[in-house]
């Protein structure tokens, strides 16, 4: 019945992501979830290498990337979460992270870069109210397209969407938005409030996914 739900009420241009997934297709993975169940029940989407997974589940860069290839493989597209501490900005290795957190996923995924989106969330900025002001997110968006167009390849780095997290508010969103490198937003306790309409029309290019 809840399936029946999902697909009769959610609009074509809506699509629901997961929040996780194994990195195999199926196996004795107890407790784990594989990306096929998720495509089983209409799910296109996936959030990988989110920070929380990163830090309290342990997730190292390696585990982040296989799952990204796995998952796409299976027929998901994915959202790759990657973004430095506080400790990590404050010993301005920030450009130094996110770089070897991408340049992991880059080296392990053979799909096709269309079907990835990449989410930079500072993860000093994730829930704590703290926002990267929009030339701090400008600066590390940049640098990660700049690193891609070296690593992978000019059209890459032009067509992939990088989106931002981290307290992203309808009261900062459009200045963030502004910015050329920054796509789109992956919001998280602002899309359960009213103002959270706001977020989506500071959209440019329609790429808002959150």
């Amino acid at each position: 019945m809840y399936f029946d739900f999902v697909q009769c009420h959610i609009p074509a241009h809506i699509h629901v992501a997961a929040q996780n997934c194994y990195k195999g297709e199926k196996g004795p993975f107890t407790g784990e979830i594989a990306p096929r169940m998720l495509i089983d029940i209409g799910v296109k989407w996936v959030i990988l290498g989110h920070s929380e997974r990163r830090i309290i589940f342990k997730e190292s860069d390696e585990l982040v990337a296989e799952k990204v290839d796995c998952a796409h493989k299976c027929g998901l597209k994915v959202i790759a979460c990657i973004g430095e501490t506080l400790d990590e900005r404050k010993r301005c290795k920030t450009e130094e992270v996110v770089t070897r957190q991408f340049g992991v996923i880059a080296s392990t995924f053979k799909g096709d870069w269309a079907d990835i989106v990449l989410a930079y969330e500072p993860v000093w900025a994730i829930g704590t109210g703290q926002t990267a002001t929009p030339e701090q997110a400008q600066e590390v968006h940049k640098a990660i397209r700049c690193y891609i167009k070296k690593s992978i390849s000019s059209d890459v780095a032009e067509n992939i969407r990088i989106q931002y997290g981290g307290s992203v508010t309808a009261e900062n969103c459009r200045e963030l938005a502004s910015q050329p490198d920054i796509d789109g937003f992956l919001v998280g306790g602002a899309s359960l409030k009213p103002d959270f309409v706001k977020i989506v029309n500071a959209r440019k290019n329609n790429c808002i996914l959150c």
